[in-house]
């Protein structure tokens, strides 16, 4: 099904690989896993253009919900119109919903890759070497559920993972509380609320299930999601702020250059 990926696969799988043996003076076996992490850092900084697109879409889409609930109130009765008139505000806008969901159909084949590549056993038809290679004790092939149980070396590591993970989804959510303070949120079910406050920890459900490797990229990837996030809507209000500051300069200006005249 995914027979597509194993050539892409077979390229990021030597470029880890090489990052490992390069990084082999590192002691208990941090160089695979550093390997990992320097990876995934490299790939996402490669993505960043289309994060910053998916941002500012998804930040426009945010902005548009008032004038999308006044519309569905008002034609709530008449769904060709209503149809009509939010094509018609999309349109106005920008691009609608595509403005945001197309940057992130964009980067979904490059995090399937990396997902992948930490999870398969095999990859160009020969072991995947990457799993065979330990982090202290653990090898990264290894689940939270195997080998000498959780109780153990190997179990406080992954529980070292789920801390960390723990950690990262606290973050995300504090952060999304706040963007999401004084924003005109939809009415949701209170099951779908609930299942909103649970997605930033879905990463750390995950994590109990996959080797320690794709742990390890679940952490990078998601500790490297957060902290642009932050930036970009730190630089989002910056750059609104600049520009209404501008603006009430330039009518001080105007007003001043009007009182001397």
């Amino acid at each position: 099904m995914f027979s597509f990926l194993s050539a892409p696969m077979g390229v990021a799988y030597h470029i880890v690989f090489a990052l490992a043996q390069f990084l082999a003076p590192l002691p208990a076996g941090l160089a695979t896993a550093g390997a990992i992490v320097i990876f995934t850092v490299a790939v996402r900084l490669l993505l960043a253009p289309l994060s910053y697109c998916a941002f500012r879409g998804q930040a426009s889409m945010s902005a548009l919900q008032p004038k999308i609930a006044a519309l569905r109130k008002r034609y709530a009765n008449q769904p060709d119109r209503l149809q009509r008139e939010l094509t018609a505000l999309y349109q106005q806008e920008g691009g609608g919903m595509l403005a945001g969901c197309l940057p992130l159909l964009l980067q979904l084949p490059f995090f399937s890759i990396m997902y992948r590549l930490f999870l398969a056993k095999t990859v160009d038809g020969r072991p995947n070497g990457l799993l065979t290679r330990d982090l202290l004790t653990t090898p990264l092939g290894s689940h939270w559920l195997t080998g000498a149980g959780p109780v153990s070396i190997h179990g406080l590591e992954f529980l070292g993972l789920f801390a960390l993970l723990a950690a990262v989804g606290f973050v995300t959510a504090r952060l999304t509380r706040a963007a999401s303070a004084g924003l005109a949120a939809p009415d949701q079910p209170a099951g779908l609320a609930a299942l909103g406050r649970l997605m930033p920890y879905s990463t750390l459900i995950l994590a109990a299930f996959v080797p320690l490797a794709a742990g390890i990229y679940l952490l990078a990837t998601t500790s490297w999601t957060t902290a642009e996030r932050a930036v970009l809507r730190r630089m989002t209000r910056h750059s609104g702020s600049s520009q209404d500051g501008v603006g009430a300069g330039g009518h001080g200006r105007m007003s001043g250059g009007a009182g001397v005249g």
